[in-house]
């Protein structure tokens, strides 16, 4: 009789919970679209791998062919599907939140690499960074991660977003009152950084943060930074700096060969 009390009681709070989740999300849905979190997403190359081989006579022969293919319009798509409590804004200067997510394609299940990255548009900082092996489950993160920030600093994000807009509004000779200078949010200054690697394609993490992939050009705020780039089959290669507003660095990461165990 204990252990059935105990079973239903288990099921009761199950279904709690479950109710609960539930009656959020579709508390999220229900916002009207101007009050949703607007999401840019970034171009992104995937690669794709194929192969064949075969032999016959005591010969045996094969082939593997490959390329970086665009997967934007798909995880777009994707995004769509998973994540309906935000809204997908092709322009990026009107938007919330930045998604940098590359999808490889044409892989068996356990060889996908997918990273994601979630950055916020007006301050440049990072949500989320991480790495899954399904386009599913990196749009998942992504969303999630989103849906709580937005639910944390929405309307700030918002408010700094207009006020950026209204100051780049105004004609230049116009004296700006006192008020508005201090309700203005203080500019961030950021430095450029432009990595390269031999071999290129390798990941670039900025203070732990997966940015993008060698070569880009990465906007940075102004202060110490610790740059690594990474590659499968190399090591890694670190540099820590200090960089000051309005700068340019330029990087050029050699990696060396891991040694073969």
């Amino acid at each position: 009789m204990k252990m059935y009390l105990s079973v239903l009681l288990a099921g009761v709070c199950s279904f709690l919970s479950l109710g609960s989740a539930s009656f959020a999300q579709q508390e999220q849905k229900g916002l009207a679209d101007s009050e949703k979190a607007r999401v840019f997403i970034t171009d992104s190359q995937s690669w794709s791998i194929a192969g064949a081989s075969g032999g016959g006579g005591g010969a045996y022969g094969g082939s593997m062919a490959g390329g970086a293919r665009p997967q934007t319009a798909e995880i777009i798509k994707t995004f769509g599907e998973r994540c309906p409590q935000v809204m997908i804004n092709n322009i990026q200067t009107k938007t919330d939140y930045i998604v940098l997510l590359d999808h490889e394609g044409g892989k068996g299940a356990l060889r996908h690499k997918n990273k994601v990255a979630v950055f916020a548009r007006v301050s440049g900082d990072s949500v989320v960074s991480k790495s899954t092996l399904s386009l599913g489950g990196s749009v998942q993160d992504a969303c999630e991660a989103i849906l709580k920030d937005w639910t944390d600093h929405g309307a700030a994000i918002r408010a700094a977003a207009a006020a950026a807009a209204a100051e780049q509004s105004k004609p230049a000779s116009a004296p700006q009152p006192v008020a508005a200078v201090a309700a203005t949010p203080a500019a961030v200054s950021t430095c450029k950084l432009a990595l390269v690697s031999v071999p290129d394609g390798a990941d670039i993490e900025i203070d732990g943060s997966f940015v993008g992939n060698t070569p880009s050009d990465v906007q940075v705020t102004e202060g110490d930074h610790t740059v690594t780039v990474k590659k499968a089959g190399f090591k890694d290669w670190e540099r820590k700096l200090k960089v000051s507003g309005g700068s340019s660095v330029h990087l050029n990461a050699e990696l060396e060969k891991a040694a073969t165990p």
